[in-house]
């Protein structure tokens, strides 16, 4: 928003980015315009207002559909972002005037390291004495997109895509596990490669989950002319544990799900791949320049010493 901007310039901004932004959603002109409760020849013109404003079509349509246009994808992830910092900015504020608890939203992988997800509810900021930690589990990329929209302030993710809108502080690196029947022959070595795990099958996530880390498992092993019998693919780590205790597959698996199946039957080896090492990170927008969401990577970083040092100790696993 132009800072010369008067009142009613203002909210007429806003209501042409919520315009887009419900038209995107629908794709629908008689949905959308019932959604913002205003005439479907209104919804037009502010659809046609912010194209002529850029330049171009953010709907590609005809008389029977409506679409989104690349730049219209562009357009509607900045209004998103927008609107939501005019939401915060208001929230803020009567933290202040009201005496309200500040709230951070963060954002974590369901297999997110118990020892990172204590450490960060362990921090005080002596700034915000009253401050909410408000935590929410997602997938790896819904994260990411709720932190690039604005819906929370700082996540923590594994192996996050390179990003002009993401800033990230690496906090922790772990091999992979692999799950296997105690009575399985590669519970004898103390690790496991690749190359031990060829014409086995294998039980690995859903690539939709985290595309990056799924294609890196697959393609190390084309490279080193590994190949599985088949792929069982999963959503969460128990649904793999059946297969596994049978001795019919073997599972890759994050730490926290090595340790929560290491029971009845199963065991976990450490996967012995120095390329195959999951990094997990603090991760923040680019542009947040927010005091609380400094001060608290500030205070996390600063409880790393600690971590260090339970990095080193060994993953408990039967024998």
């Amino acid at each position: 928003m132009g800072c010369g901007m008067s009142k009613n310039e203002t909210k007429h901004e806003t209501k042409l980015m919520e315009s887009v932004i419900a038209l995107a959603e629908e794709l629908h002109f008689g949905r959308a315009a019932r959604r913002l409760r205003i005439s479907q020849p209104m919804l037009t013109k502010n659809i046609q207002d912010v194209e002529v404003l850029v330049g171009g079509a953010l709907f590609l349509r005809d008389r029977k559909h409506v679409a989104l246009s690349d730049a219209g994808r562009a357009y509607v992830q900045q209004a998103r972002i927008s609107l939501l910092h005019g939401e915060r900015a208001v929230q803020s504020a009567r933290v202040v005037i009201q005496g309200m608890d500040a709230v951070f939203h963060v954002g974590r992988t369901p297999c997110a390291d118990p020892f990172l997800i204590s450490t960060l509810l362990s921090i005080q900021l002596p700034l915000f004495p009253r401050l909410k930690i408000d935590l929410a589990s997602k997938f790896p990329m819904d994260i990411l997109q709720d932190l690039i929209s604005g819906l929370v302030d700082l996540a923590i993710a594994h192996e996050p895509p390179e990003s002009p809108l993401l800033t990230c502080v690496q906090v922790a690196e772990q091999p992979f596990y692999i799950a296997m029947a105690k009575r399985d022959g590669l519970a004898s070595s103390p690790s496991v490669s690749l190359d031990q795990m060829d014409g086995r099958q294998w039980i690995l996530f859903e690539r939709q989950l985290h595309p990056p880390v799924y294609d890196a498992i697959v393609r190390a092993a084309r490279q080193r002319g590994v190949r599985p019998q088949s792929i069982q693919h999963i959503i969460g780590p128990e649904e793999a544990f059946p297969f596994v205790s049978d001795g019919s597959a073997i599972a890759f698996v994050v730490k926290y799900a090595a340790l929560r199946m290491a029971r009845n039957g199963v065991t976990v080896r450490p996967l012995n791949e120095s390329n195959l090492r999951l990094k997990t990170c603090l991760v923040c927008r680019a542009d947040d320049d927010s005091k609380i969401a400094s001060e608290f990577v500030r205070a996390f970083m600063r409880k790393m010493p600690d971590r260090n040092k339970h990095q080193q100790l060994p993953l408990a696993y039967p024998a």
